[in-house]
C-alpha cells in the first residue's frame, strides 16, 4: 500500500498493533462475521485483530491478513501460529493477486496512510465475491478532541503531524469521506457506523491510550525530514506527558467505520 514517502513503521508502532482487539478496537465488525466466511484484512498489522476474526469464522472460515510491513507479518506468524485457519502474507495490497474471493474484506485505520485510497478500493473490490462486503474503518485527524486543551508544544507538534501528512497527500479527514469513496467507485448499499475512540479515567489503562501522540512524537522522522525541531518534540513529550498523569483529562479519536456490497 504505497504513499508518498515512506512511513517508518518501529517498535513503538508494533506494541500499539500487537495491542490490539476486535472488541475495543474494531468493535462493531462482530455484527456482520459469520460461521464459514472468507475474510480478507488489508493492512493486519502483526494480525492481532485478524485473529480475533479467525476465531468468530471458526474451523470452516478462514482469515488472510497481509500488511506490507515484513517485520509485523514475522511476529505474528510466531504469536499467532496456533490459530489454524489464520494465514499471514507480507505482501503490498497493489501486489497482491489471489485466486481467490472473499466474502468480507475488512481494512482497519489503513487507508488514512494512502495517497491513493481511491485505487486501493478499486483494488480491493476486485476481490470480493458477487454481493460480498467491504468494511472500511477510519480516523478524522482534524476533529480530534482534548478535554481539557494539551499544551502548546503538544498542539503545535499535532499540527505539524497534520502538515507533513497533507504534504504526502494523505486525507487528514478521510473518515468522512469514505462513504462518497466507495459510492464513487461502484459499492452500494453503503453504512456509516461511528466507531468513535473515546477515553478518560473510566476507562481501563486510558493513559496508555491518550499517550498514544506521545509515542508518535517518538519517532524522528518529521525532524529528519526537515518539518519538526527536536528540541519541541522532546519537549511535546514531557509536557503531554505530565498533563496526562496531572490533570483529568480526556480524548475524543474520531472514527468511522463504513460498508459498502458490490
Amino acid at each position: 500500500m504505497k504513499a508518498n514517502k515512506h512511513i517508518k513503521r518501529d517498535d513503538q508502532a508494533t506494541k500499539i498493533f500487537d495491542a490490539r482487539s476486535l472488541a475495543n478496537d474494531y468493535r462493531h465488525l462482530t455484527e456482520i462475521l459469520k460461521s464459514g466466511m472468507n475474510v480478507l484484512d488489508v493492512g493486519c498489522g502483526t494480525g492481532s485483530i485478524s485473529k480475533d476474526i479467525a476465531n468468530i469464522v471458526g474451523e470452516n472460515g478462514k482469515v488472510t491478513g497481509i500488511d506490507n510491513t515484513e517485520n509485523f507479518i514475522l511476529i505474528g506468524k510466531k504469536t499467532y501460529q496456533s490459530v489454524a485457519n489464520l494465514k499471514l502474507i507480507h505482501v503490498d495490497l497493489f501486489d497482491y493477486n489471489p485466486e481467490e474471493k472473499y466474502d468480507l474484506i475488512v481494512s482497519a485505520r489503513t487507508l488514512q496512510w494512502l495517497s491513493n485510497p481511491k485505487d486501493a478500493l478499486l483494488k480491493m473490490k476486485s476481490f470480493l465475491k458477487p454481493n460480498g462486503q467491504i468494511s472500511i474503518l477510519d480516523y478524522n485527524h482534524k476533529a480530534i478532541e482534548w478535554v481539557p486543551s494539551p499544551p502548546e508544544s503538544m498542539q503545535e507538534f499535532y499540527q505539524t503531524f497534520l502538515n507533513w501528512r497533507k504534504d504526502a497527500e494523505m486525507n487528514n479527514e478521510i473518515a468522512d469521506d469514505l462513504a462518497d469513496l466507495l459510492k464513487e467507485v461502484g459499492f452500494r448499499s453503503i453504512e456509516v457506523i461511528n466507531s468513535d475512540e473515546f477515553y478518560n479515567k473510566e476507562v481501563l489503562d486510558y493513559k496508555t491510550k491518550i499517550g498514544i501522540w506521545s509515542k508518535v512524537a517518538g519517532s524522528s522522522q518529521m525532524v529528519e525530514e526537515g518539518y519538526l525541531d527536536d528540541n519541541l518534540r522532546l519537549k511535546a513529550i514531557d509536557e503531554y506527558n505530565n498533563w496526562i498523569e496531572k490533570g483529568d483529562v480526556s480524548m475524543t479519536m474520531k472514527l468511522n467505520e463504513v460498508r459498502g456490497r458490490i
